[in-house]
């Protein structure tokens, strides 16, 4: 069960900032919200929590299976090998949880010492909890691992990037159809106190300023659709783009949203393992939005990168052999264990769990062939 939301008159600190805030100087947009709720620096949701896992908000595939890191970890060395197994490389992963995934890609690279000889590990992440438990858990790594904050201040190379569940974190603008079907009129969607109310809290309303056709959007909006853009997503591919121009690589994009471009409302809020009410007590709870991989597809493609994808992760995995890798661990388990792993491995790929909404995308150098999970 979760946590009942708290009284109205017992504001969260961040709360009480936000409500200063649009007080003093008028409403906010969406993306500043879910900015502040999630990455604040003092009472953002990721600095003052431990979400991951059964005793945190919500589990990442790294957690749910060592099956998802060691497959990841294979493709890793593939994609290494196919740049030229560079003697010197860059693995830089983007929002890295709790460093599990990078724990299990790494074990699984003993089978390549050149490999782990080659490689400068580096982690970006904001928050300095969540890089206190990576530490923790990468502190018998026998390779270089750095943090940074972003990615422009890692040292250009020949460089794989893996980014699992970061992109779903990053702000979204919501624009809302306001016109009819013969004239189109678009306002943006913002934060607001409820003043209406005697127990306050946030609300949303529309701006006041009318916009163009948000780029992007399909030209078939109806009245009162949703378009969201996330700014910040282009602006970490086009720096994906430039690493990628300038030296050989890949990046390997895995978050669950949709493959197309299109229209809905996908902020959603989640603590303990359920949805929790989206403007409630920012801090208290992680607030995500599908993945729009159409936009980060045609980013990609601006950025002069090979895009591939986006794949279903169900499709993704069982080409790089989770049947197989799975059927391997089993000869040497426990029935518990075996239970365990095929239970995991369900979770990973099935239709109605993780398999079609988490989607895989690949961006890569020019020059360099189809990336495996990635042919038909």
């Amino acid at each position: 069960m979760t946590d009942p939301v708290p009284k109205p008159d017992n504001p969260t600190p961040l709360e009480e900032i936000l409500t200063s805030l649009i007080e003093s100087h008028g409403p906010i947009r969406v993306a500043d919200f879910m900015a502040d709720a999630l990455g604040h620096p003092q009472y953002g949701y990721y600095m003052t929590n431990s979400p991951f896992g059964e005793k945190g908000d919500f589990t990442t595939a790294p957690e749910i299976s060592q099956v998802f890191g060691e497959l990841i970890g294979a493709w890793l060395i593939t994609a290494w090998e196919e740049i030229g197994a560079p003697s010197l490389f860059n693995l830089i992963e983007l929002g890295p949880g709790r460093g599990t995934l990078m724990d299990d890609i790494l074990r699984t690279a003993r089978v390549r010492p050149k490999f782990l000889k080659a490689v400068r590990v580096y982690m970006i992440e904001t928050s300095g909890r969540q890089r206190y438990e990576q530490q923790k858990k990468l502190q018998d790594a026998k390779v270089p691992v750095t943090w940074a904050t972003e990615m422009h201040d890692i040292p250009l190379a020949p460089t794989l990037i893996i980014a699992n569940e970061f992109f779903d974190c990053l702000p979204v603008r919501q624009f809302v159809h306001t016109g009819d079907k013969d004239k189109a009129c678009w306002q943006e969607r913002l934060v607001g106190v409820n003043k209406s109310s005697k127990d306050g809290g946030l609300r949303f309303l529309l701006s006041e300023e009318l916009h163009e056709i948000p780029a992007g959007a399909p030209a078939t909006a109806k009245p009162k659709d949703i378009f969201e853009v996330c700014e910040a997503a282009t602006g970490i591919v086009h720096e994906i783009g430039r690493r990628l121009q300038d030296y050989k690589g890949r990046a390997l994009i895995i978050d669950y949203g949709h493959g197309r471009s299109g229209f809905g409302d996908t902020l959603q809020a989640v603590r303990d393992h359920q949805y929790w009410p989206l403007l409630a007590k920012p801090g208290l709870a992680d607030v995500t939005a599908h993945v729009d991989f159409g936009a980060l597809a045609r980013a990609g493609r601006d950025a002069e990168l090979m895009v591939y994808g986006p794949e279903l992760q169900s499709r993704f995995l069982t080409r790089l052999g989770l049947e197989q890798r799975l059927a391997t661990l089993i000869k040497t388990a426990d029935e518990q264990v075996s239970e365990q792993l095929r239970s995991g491995a369900r979770r990973l790929v099935h239709p109605d769990e993780m398999g079609t909404l988490f989607k895989v995308l690949c961006m890569s150098s020019a020059g360099l062939g189809t990336p495996p999970g990635f042919d038909k």
